[in-house]
């Protein structure tokens, strides 16, 4: 697998995470066990959008800190979250607990991503959608795409009661979630992505406070950043269409961005993203390098939710991934064409 692989898994597992879309067999049992879904549930999508709207503006409208867990398979992380309104508009720090350390320090969409080994601060421009975000563009198409029932009991994670959504994909495009909404805040308390019935990715807040509690000095990064190098992630805006790509977006899946991202030694990568409102996929375009690259090459992959499909098309490599099953990312690959504008 390539270096370009390895970072984008990273990235992608760390807006669902930090971002960022958990299970041990007790908390499945609990969650089976407590929320009921009845059969006139199936009626409810304009009290389920409602309710998902609410949740998406709490998490960028209230102040919280908190600790929450994602599972990814048998990957297990965990992170602190503070987030904070001001006259500024939105201020949030997020610092794993796992593994190497990081911490995202973000200030609206501008984000200093923090890599102390390195000493080097990565400033990028960085949607407010990681968790306890959950919710991608707009979504108003997804009562098209997902049936949304809502628990007749409200279920409790990290103490707090909350109330059950449960959304069941009406395809096989994409994968179902349930979720449990904080009755008091509307705050995202734990989403599980499903695979029909069997959790395979789980997000959710082992501790939270809301409200008065969070202090604005939580802010501040655990390390003196003083002397540390500061770099731009360099992107610059793409038409793919324009460039020839003709690539087949799954039923409900729209753009949301298209960039050129400026790797090491000065490679450049096209980056599309897709979403239907809650799923999201990354499309990736590099050039084939014939000195390191084996031409015949083909990967398929999968982690927990996450899959990825590789395919060379012409002299680029396309790289699908995204929690979606892997049909649906072969889909794509498989239909995509290069169609370059001829030159006189």
């Amino acid at each position: 697998m390539t270096g370009l692989l390895h970072g984008v898994m990273r990235s992608f597992r760390a807006r669902r995470q930090g971002m960022g879309s958990l299970l041990m067999s007790s908390a499945l049992a609990v969650g089976l066990a407590g929320p009921v879904f009845g059969q006139q549930q199936e009626d409810y999508q304009d009290s389920g959008m409602a309710l998902l709207r609410s949740m998406r503006d709490a998490a960028r409208n209230l102040d919280y800190v908190g600790v929450y867990t994602y599972q990814q398979g048998a990957v297990m992380q965990s992170s602190r979250i503070v987030h904070i309104i001001d006259g500024t508009g939105e201020r949030e720090r997020i610092e794993s607990l796992d593994g190497l350390a990081r911490e995202f320090i973000r200030h609206n969409e501008t984000t200093h991503r923090l890599i102390p080994e390195k000493k080097t601060i990565i400033v990028e421009q960085r949607r407010g959608d990681r968790f306890p975000a959950f919710l991608l563009g707009e979504a108003d198409q997804i009562p098209q795409h997902y049936a949304i029932r809502i628990g007749k009991y409200p279920d409790r994670v990290a103490g707090r009661p909350c109330t059950v959504l449960e959304l069941v994909p009406k395809d096989v495009y994409r994968y179902g979630y349930r979720i449990c909404v904080d009755l008091e805040h509307a705050v995202l308390l734990k989403a599980q992505t499903l695979n029909r019935r069997q959790v395979i990715n789980q997000i959710a807040f082992a501790m939270l406070d809301v409200g008065a509690k969070v202090a604005p000095e939580q802010l501040n990064s655990n390390w003196n950043t003083s002397g540390w190098k500061k770099q731009d992630a360099l992107l610059s805006e793409v038409d793919l269409a324009s460039e020839g790509w003709r690539i087949s977006f799954p039923p409900g899946f729209h753009p949301l961005t298209q960039v050129t991202r400026s790797m090491s030694a000065g490679k450049e990568v096209d980056q599309l993203v897709l979403s239907d409102g809650l799923a999201a996929i990354s499309i990736f375009i590099e050039s084939f390098d014939p000195n390191r690259d084996n031409p015949f090459s083909k990967e398929v992959m999968h982690k927990g939710a996450m899959s990825i499909v590789r395919k060379r098309i012409g002299d680029h490599w396309f790289t699908a991934l995204g929690e979606v099953p892997a049909d649906t990312l072969r889909e794509i690959a498989e239909r995509t064409q290069y169609v370059p504008s001829s030159v006189n």
